[in-house]
């Protein structure tokens, strides 16, 4: 164990202004970790669409469509973690076919420690997503 490993936030939730895109994308580029989609909500009143993806039984990551703008900055940011290189650099390839942009190609990130293998990409709704690997 590195010490790395574990969390103990339950899920979040991410504003998306196209539900449909947000998850088309989401369901390709987190594919290589594992991560599926898990939970389909429609809108109902008082109730807004959102899909929730996770590893089955588990969901921890949910995209929740709004009727306004959203707008993300540079520091909007959401990693996930990768068991080893080769997958953060699946999650890379995956997400560059489904529309993501390359922020930092995968690779050792060492300002982080030593052994931070890691790729970031912009989302198509703007966030830095990363996949990232700790030994």
């Amino acid at each position: 164990m590195s010490g790395f490993e574990g969390s103990r936030i339950d899920h979040l939730n991410l504003p998306v202004g196209d539900l449909a895109r947000s998850v088309a994308f989401h369901t390709a580029a987190l594919a290589p970790l594992g991560i599926e989609p898990l939970i389909a909500v429609p809108a109902r009143p008082g109730q807004k669409a959102m899909q929730a993806f996770g590893v089955h039984p588990k969901p921890f990551f949910w995209v929740v469509e709004v009727d306004h703008g959203v707008a993300y900055d540079d520091d909007t940011h959401l990693a996930f973690t990768a068991p080893d290189h080769a997958t953060v650099d699946a999650f890379h390839a995956a997400a560059l076919a489904a529309g993501a942009t390359t922020l930092r190609a995968p690779g050792l990130q060492p300002e982080y420690h030593a052994d931070y293998y890691g790729a970031f990409v912009a989302t198509p709704d703007g966030v830095n997503l990363e996949a990232v690997c700790h030994r």
